[in-house]
């Protein structure tokens, strides 16, 4: 062996001691922390009795040959083998369930300890501006450009205490895109006007505490409606016939009156002088009668004379773009 090459192993043997000088080994592996395992619960927010999937993960620990066990407030309920996930029923209104899961890895043993509690929430929605007459049952639906509003109602306790929704963060979002101007501490209302060209608007909101404990989400879609234009017949004696709206075909004897009302139009009261009533009897115009409210047409037949006219009716808001209403029938004399 040439003295070159024993020079050259030796300064080889001298590389590998400073290496491994440098790099000791380590007694054994780093045991994975209670960090590095993940909780995921769906649905995050689950109302009163819904059910609920509560699953772990992990990057650092191989959780499915290992032994993990599930107690809900203190009762072992599941265990086994790579019993990474745990399916069960949220409790009641303002009760909670202490969950903790036992993970025995091969150094250590972890608990992962979960706080299930359900959200309870209510979203109200109400057309500020959509006429409807008096006595109707329904609701007031939304036209294009009408102003809404939306409450929301979450119920979060503290314990056993009901918190107050003017104590809680709001985050508002209109067609799923964030509304900074209408969130923030204690605005549990939220207002916008209906799209034009929307058929509807999805309005979403979470609220939370202040210190992030517990937190909850609703969503809605509230759908945008066209308006109508309904004709009845007015009795002198009895008033509105709201039994049975006009068709076209209907008789009209003697002297009547026939009154139109428009369901949700951009405004709480018909008389609104920004609202332009126009009347046409086959095609021409009518003379406004001030002796008449703008919603009421009086008819006189003539004895003796028979036949039909088409009667047609136009109400058009000034201040509203595309909030024209309009319907006609055929009366026959």
């Amino acid at each position: 062996m040439s003295r070159d090459f024993l020079k050259l192993l030796f300064l080889f043997s001298f590389v590998l001691l400073g290496l491994f000088s440098a790099f000791p080994p380590t007694a054994g592996a780093v045991s994975p922390s209670a960090e590095s395992i993940y909780v995921d619960i769906v649905p995050q927010n689950p109302s009163p009795g819904e059910n609920t999937n509560i699953s772990l993960s992990s990057y650092s620990a191989k959780l499915d040959s290992v032994l993990i066990s599930w107690s809900i407030n203190g009762k072992t309920v599941q265990s086994g083998i790579g019993k990474k996930s745990l399916s069960l029923s949220a409790p009641a209104s303002g009760k909670e369930n202490q969950i903790i899961a036992t993970i025995a890895l091969p150094n250590n043993t972890i608990k992962k300890e979960i706080s299930l509690k359900p959200s309870v929430a209510t979203l109200l929605w109400q057309a500020s501006a959509s006429y409807v007459p008096p006595f109707y049952k329904g609701k007031a639906l939304p036209g294009p450009g009408t102003t809404i509003k939306v409450v929301f109602l979450p119920e979060i306790y503290s314990g056993t205490q009901l918190l107050s929704p003017r104590t809680m963060t709001y985050s508002w979002k209109k067609d799923y895109t964030n509304n900074p101007d209408g969130s923030g501490y204690g605005k549990n209302s939220f207002i916008y006007t209906s799209d034009y060209l929307d058929a509807s608007n999805n309005i979403s909101v979470s609220a939370s505490t202040v210190d992030q404990k517990y937190k909850t989400t609703a969503a809605i879609d509230i759908n945008t409606f066209n308006p109508k234009l309904l004709f009845y017949k007015n009795d002198l004696t009895m008033g509105t016939l709201w039994e049975q709206s006009t068709k076209d075909g209907a008789m009209i004897i003697g002297d009547e009156i026939i009154e139109a009302t428009p369901y949700f139009i951009s405004s709480k009261n018909i008389g609104d002088p920004f609202l332009v009533w126009s009347w046409f009897i086959n095609d021409l115009p009518v003379s406004e009668n001030f002796n008449f409210k703008r919603n009421l047409l009086p008819i006189k037949t003539q004895i003796g004379i028979s036949g039909s006219s088409i009667i047609r009716l136009e109400v058009d808001n000034l201040y509203k773009l595309y909030s024209t209403v309009s319907n006609e029938i055929k009366v026959k004399f």
